[in-house]
């Protein structure tokens, strides 16, 4: 058996030493880090605006965990250009994203006065 280091190896021995049986990198567990999100704008009616001019993918991770963590939370996006695709290979665009994920969208110059008020 390989381990990852020499002190994995130690302890194997030792538990071999002393007749416990054991099972080594057999399983996996689920994890989550926890992390604080902090809206760009909320407005007084509850509405988050969240704006973005390029969205890397980490960035798109971490708006839809919020969400799907929040699903009270009324988090909207304003984009620079909605239009532009999440990196050079995809054919999906920002708005295209928002669509797919239930997350209302607008580009700056197009902001729904509604939202606001």
């Amino acid at each position: 058996m390989a381990f990852r280091s020499r002190l994995e190896e130690k302890v194997a021995d030792l538990l071999v030493e002393l007749g416990v049986k054991y099972e080594y990198e057999c399983s996996k567990v689920p994890y989550t880090i926890s992390h604080m999100y902090c809206p760009d704008f909320v407005l007084p009616n509850g509405v988050i605006l969240e704006c973005k001019g390029y969205w890397d993918s980490a960035d798109r991770k971490k708006i839809k965990t919020v969400k799907e963590q929040n699903p009270d939370l009324d988090l909207r996006m304003v984009f620079q250009a909605p239009y532009n695709t999440i990196s050079k290979k995809s054919k999906t665009t920002y708005a295209k994203w928002c669509d797919k994920n239930n997350i209302p969208w607008c580009s700056f110059s197009n902001i729904p006065i509604k939202w606001l008020l």
